[in-house]
């Protein structure tokens, strides 16, 4: 005679090791949701919960909110250096990319700013540096900016468009975006 009571669900395998980069790639696009969504006052838990592991994987990847921040930072750097690899793409471009990471990472911003001396930050800060170091010397060569626009003229726009959107209500940011990239337009023109 059959059964007529509803069969158990199997117990979930333990991966191990083996979900290990499955595990810290949902971690870090739980922790994006989870942030932009309820601030860095967000409990460092609802990470874990959001991204269906248990909170001692989110600690053996991440031990504290920083290193956290520093890994959607460092998707982000990389994300970037992928984007403005094609000879063709300019300080424009860059700006555009990073009004649309900073929508997304807006509670980031505060968190990886506290300590710009923490190595693990410091170490995304040059990366970001050498691929605006490239895009200004191209730029340079194109009659696209003038050469009175220094790397550091160009980080520090885009630290002040990152800061200023996170910011803003989210509603005003494409506007504020708009008005930040026609100053530096202005700014950055050949003079």
């Amino acid at each position: 005679m059959p059964s007529t009571a509803s069969p158990r669900a199997l117990p979930r395998r333990n991966r191990g090791p083996a979900a290990a980069a499955d595990n810290r790639k949902a971690l870090i696009a739980a922790a994006r949701e989870v942030y932009a969504e309820g601030g860095l006052q967000a409990p460092f838990s609802a990470v874990a919960k959001r991204a269906g592991v248990g909170q001692g994987s989110l600690y053996r990847h991440f031990p504290d909110r920083t290193a956290l921040a520093v890994a959607v930072f460092e998707d982000n750097v990389r994300d970037l250096e992928e984007y403005m690899a094609p000879p063709d793409r300019t300080i424009d471009n860059l700006l555009d990319r990073v009004v649309d990471q900073a929508v997304v990472s807006t509670a980031f911003i505060e968190l990886i700013t506290a300590d710009l001396s923490d190595r693990r930050v410091a170490s995304l800060g040059a990366r970001f540096q050498a691929l605006v170091e490239r895009l200004v010397a191209r730029d340079r060569a194109a009659g696209r900016i003038g050469s009175h626009i220094e790397t550091e003229d160009v980080t520090l726009a885009t630290g002040m468009l990152a800061t200023e959107l996170a910011r803003a209500d989210r509603s005003q940011r494409p506007a504020l975006a708009r008005r930040a990239r026609a100053l530096f337009a202005a700014a950055f023109a050949p003079r």
